[in-house]
């Protein structure tokens, strides 16, 4: 846009007005304009002759014409100047400053009536104080803006080996010098938010944890086969990701403990340890504490182990002098409630190749033997084992899965919930009838199975060496349409599909096997919604996250991989 050629007179103008519109001139030709009135239209005339003539006696071939001067513009004088000041060319930067912005406007003379001050300071104040509105002015109401990612959604409880030396296997990665961390899952691109670590040796391998089922708390155990295990419980700060110590530790009561599974009723705890194998059962208090221990129950009858616990071979390995080893004592991997009334706990114990049946009085804390059956089909000829790990059971069909973790299968297992309902009958009936408790084992040790197994399908591709592969953990999808388990070797999740119309309900066909994106996927835990999988890839010190179909059960990865020192377990807390 060409400048005007008016020549505006500044005597008298205050500052103030020059600065405050340096960035539109037109401004402040508009103000200066009505504070001149009719002196300056004279002066405009006057001016606007004499610029015309002097850029004609310029000789400039660029600025011989009157288009020319109105492209260049007039230049801007203060009253007391006169045209023999202007330079050649008619421009007058060398001694009035050209820009608004220019701090030499602060200079040029006042001269002003005081009607035009007063009305040009209340418009525009001088006063540094005066110009800062008040920060009470600027409250914003909250729900205007949606909050950070990291301030909604899932808490992710991850936690990590500390100390490789008293563990029965051996991870590969690095010990970790904070034992638990927590993130914040966004689940709108399944990124995590590191939000909160506990403090150094705080904790000793913590290797389970259990979620409250109604309240605000987690609770963990720590793992060791030289040391009794801890039950540690913990709050969690939604808004925060904060983990502190709820009420003081409890001893497990055994070594390596490794599982923790919590009545309906919110009144009992059961947990396992591996590794001398007993399940114990301890009070929970209405407000979460931990309290004691109520009963014990001890599959060697109090026989003494033949492994040392100073040494012994490394349970990562799969072959067979590991295997010897492994599968010469019992070994409780897991304890799970019957989903029909909770009284019979179901033992998958990888040393024996069985699923023990105990019955579980929960007002006395007590566990009696009712029972086993084998956690799958051995092959003739062959001295490999089967090793039941974990189980679950479908929560709308009466289906268990087992995952074997030394053959790399999945044993489906048929549930008879009318067998189950029979053992806790008798078991009252006994009760009210003043039995002697000898008498009343002797009537549930003769109890029938309450599962029958269906199917025995493998979690590896057919030509990968079994002996390279131990499985993990096995679940089952929040829509309940896949069994998902873990893959430690193969590096893997084996999905597969569950089919509601099969012959009986709940058979499984494979629906893909998906790499981890690390070594050893020790554990894996879905979101609420089932789209989200983050695994623990335990020797590679990564925590990655995968997208999964909920139609199709294909994992595919989301870019998303965070540093975590040996993590072993993830814990996802939806109370945020």
């Amino acid at each position: 846009m060409a400048a005007s050629n008016t020549i505006l007179d500044l005597d008298g103008v205050n500052p103030s007005i020059l600065l405050s519109t340096a960035v539109n001139p037109d401004g402040v030709r508009r103000i200066l304009m009505d504070q001149q009135k009719g002196d300056l239209a004279s002066l405009v005339a006057g001016r606007k002759m004499a610029t015309v003539q002097d850029l004609e006696d310029d000789g400039d071939s660029e600025s011989s014409s009157p288009r020319a001067a109105r492209q260049h513009g007039p230049p801007i004088l203060p009253s007391s100047s006169t045209e023999s000041d202007l330079p050649v060319g008619g421009r007058s930067d060398a001694k009035v400053p050209f820009s608004l912005s220019d701090p030499a406007f602060s200079h040029l003379p006042l001269k002003t009536d005081g009607a035009a001050r007063a009305a040009a300071d209340e418009a525009f104040p001088v006063n540094v104080e005066r110009t800062q509105t008040p920060l009470a002015k600027f409250k914003l109401d909250p729900c205007a803006y949606p909050p950070p990612p990291h301030k909604y959604g899932p808490v992710v409880l991850v936690s990590c080996y500390t100390d490789f030396s008293d563990l029965a296997h051996g991870p590969r990665g690095t010990e970790a010098a904070r034992a638990m961390r927590s993130y914040r899952l966004n689940i709108s691109d399944g990124t995590l938010t590191l939000l909160s670590l506990v403090g150094e040796k705080v904790m000793h391998n913590p290797a389970f944890t259990r979620r409250h089922p109604s309240l605000p708390i987690v609770y963990t155990c720590t793992e060791s086969v030289k040391k009794e295990g801890q039950i540690i419980s913990l709050k969690v700060e939604g808004s925060t990701g904060a983990l502190d110590e709820h009420c003081a530790r409890v001893g497990a009561g055994g070594t390596s403990t490794c599982y923790l599974t919590i009545h309906p009723k919110g009144r009992r705890m059961l947990l396992v340890n591996y590794w001398d194998s007993t399940i114990n059962t301890l009070e929970l208090e209405a407000d979460g504490t931990v309290g004691r221990v109520l009963a014990s129950y001890d599959p060697k009858l109090g026989k003494p182990m033949k492994a040392s616990s100073d040494e012994h071979v490394n349970h990562s390995r799969n072959d067979d002098e590991a295997q010897a080893e492994r599968q010469g004592d019992p070994h409780a991997h897991a304890v799970v409630l019957d989903p029909a009334s909770g009284c019979i706990a179901y033992v998958p114990d990888l040393g024996m190749d069985v699923i023990r049946q105990l019955y579980f009085d929960e007002a006395s804390g007590t566990l009696s033997p009712c029972g086993e059956v084998a956690s799958g089909i051995k092959v003739k000829g062959s001295r490999r084992g089967l090793g039941p790990r974990y189980m679950q059971f479908h929560p709308s069909l009466n289906m268990a899965y087992v995952v074997n973790e030394l053959s790399s299968e999945i044993a489906v297992f048929e549930f008879h919930p009318a067998f189950a309902a029979n053992i806790a009958m008798c078991a009252t009936v006994a009760d009210k009838q003043g039995t002697a408790p000898t008498d009343k084992q002797a009537v549930l040790a003769r109890a029938a199975p309450t599962l029958s197994l269906a199917q025995s399908i493998s979690t590896l591709p057919e030509a990968y060496p079994r002996e390279l592969n131990t499985c993990g953990r096995v679940t089952i999808h929040p829509t309940g349409d896949f069994v998902v388990t873990s893959n430690r070797g193969h590096d893997s999740v084996a999905v597969h599909r569950i089919h509601k119309d099969s012959t009986p309900p709940g058979l499984l066909t494979l629906a893909g096997i998906f790499h981890t994106r690390g070594e050893t996927p020790r554990h894996f835990q879905f979101d609420k919604t089932g789209q989200w999988l983050l695994v623990a890839n335990q020797d590679s010190n990564t925590v990655a996250v995968f997208g999964f179909n909920c139609s199709t059960g294909a994992v595919t990865y989301s870019g998303n991989t965070y540093p975590c020192q040996s993590p072993n377990f993830v814990c996802v807390w939806d109370g945020a």
